[in-house]
């Protein structure tokens, strides 16, 4: 194996900023574009749970969740300090955890309302902004979610919001929250996020 393997689904969230953070690094690996119905023998055997993003280094260890990925990444090459001192970083994974736990969980069901009948869509996107009104209050303060400059939790957290985003974009694109659609718009314009969007066809295995 000349570099890492990357098994990857181009829309998910989770791949997505691993993705970001290994162009990032400048770390090239081999894109396995996954499809979920058909996942790779190969990837489940590395990684059982049977989820991407998952990298395989040329060692044969695995590092089978983004964060891990994130951090594997950054600390070999962090130009911009992504990852910013002991303190910072302890307020990035807080922020994450709230992303990756109440948010993520609230966004399920916002975009897939019709397996959650027990409330209309309209009462878990409610539950999803909460979120939102606090990263809205942040960037109110700064240009990045923790400071002057874009950080580890910018590049966790803004694949969930582009997500939430687009199940009602004229709804999002109306929403009282200026400072977050512009923070959103501008990582989506980024000449990194089109890089790290290049589509891929589908790994046979």
């Amino acid at each position: 194996m000349a570099q890492p393997v990357l098994y990857s689904y181009r829309r998910c969230p989770y791949a997505m900023r691993a993705r970001m953070a290994l162009h990032y690094a400048g770390i090239a690996v081999d894109i396995r574009e996954i499809a979920l119905k058909a996942k790779p023998a190969h990837m489940l055997q590395v990684s059982p749970k049977g989820t991407v993003p998952v990298l395989v280094l040329p060692d044969g260890s695995v590092i089978d969740e983004s964060l891990d990925i994130m951090r594997w990444a950054l600390q070999r090459h962090d130009p911009e300090d992504w990852l910013g001192s002991p303190a910072l970083l302890a307020q990035a994974e807080s922020l994450i955890a709230e992303n990756d736990g109440p948010f993520k969980r609230a966004l399920d069901r916002y975009k897939y309302a019709i397996r959650f009948p027990e409330q209309p869509p309209e009462a878990y996107r409610a539950q999803g902004e909460a979120f939102l009104q606090q990263l809205e209050s942040r960037l109110q303060q700064r240009p990045y979610l923790l400071g002057a400059h874009a950080g580890l939790a910018d590049v966790a957290i803004f694949p969930f919001v582009r997500q939430f985003s687009m199940v009602d974009q004229s709804w999002f694109e109306a929403a009282p929250y200026p400072r977050l659609q512009a923070w959103l718009q501008a990582w989506l314009a980024s000449a990194r996020f089109a890089a790290v969007m290049q589509k891929y066809p589908v790994y046979a295995g």
